[in-house]
């Protein structure tokens, strides 16, 4: 048992504000910082034990209430895309509520489109040679080929944020040369 007791029958009393507060600002949600400070609450009973008395009852729930916030932004952004869409459509072959059902074939390409894929193809590879050496070189590693970004700077001796601006750029600059050379 630990020699730094600490009291969760006051914590609504001591701390719901300050903690609600502090919440508030950073969800924009009244019923989601009520929750999660509820939920740091929670797990501070079940995690009592593991206070050591190295900071106040304050921060140490603040420091649980700093990682349920990010758990939530977590979680709303990994569900980010991953809805289900449904779509309703009625037509003279079929009937169907799926989206599925209704996007093209892509082994079903026209010569066409092989004609315009191949068009692009070659606009962006004149686009990129007309890039400074390094940002071509960051663009095809992190864009073309899908390299991870701890990959990419120790293979070039750059930091993550010079590689950000790098890319940046060159994502700008190939933006601006593929409007001009191919739309």
């Amino acid at each position: 048992m630990p020699d730094h007791k600490i009291n969760p029958n006051k914590w609504i009393d001591l701390y719901s504000d300050y903690l609600f507060n502090y919440t508030i600002t950073r969800v924009n949600d009244r019923e989601i910082a009520q929750d999660l400070v509820q939920e740091t609450f929670f797990a501070g009973l079940k995690s009592m034990k593991n206070f050591k008395g190295e900071a106040s009852e304050r921060t140490w729930l603040i420091s649980i209430l700093k990682r349920k916030i990010i758990d939530h932004y977590r979680k709303i952004n990994s569900n980010k895309g991953k809805a289900e869409v449904r779509i309703n459509y009625n037509d003279a072959e079929s009937e169907g509520d799926w989206l599925e059902e209704r996007v093209s074939d892509p082994f079903d390409k026209t010569a066409e489109d092989t004609l315009q894929n191949n068009e692009l193809g070659d606009a962006i590879y004149n686009c990129l040679g007309k890039l400074p050496e390094k940002q071509a070189e960051v663009f095809k590693m992190k864009t073309i080929l899908n390299y991870e970004t701890e990959v990419i700077c120790n293979e070039l001796n750059i930091t993550a944020s010079n590689l950000w601006v790098i890319i940046h750029r060159a994502r700008t600059a190939m933006a601006d040369c593929l409007k001009t050379n191919w739309f």
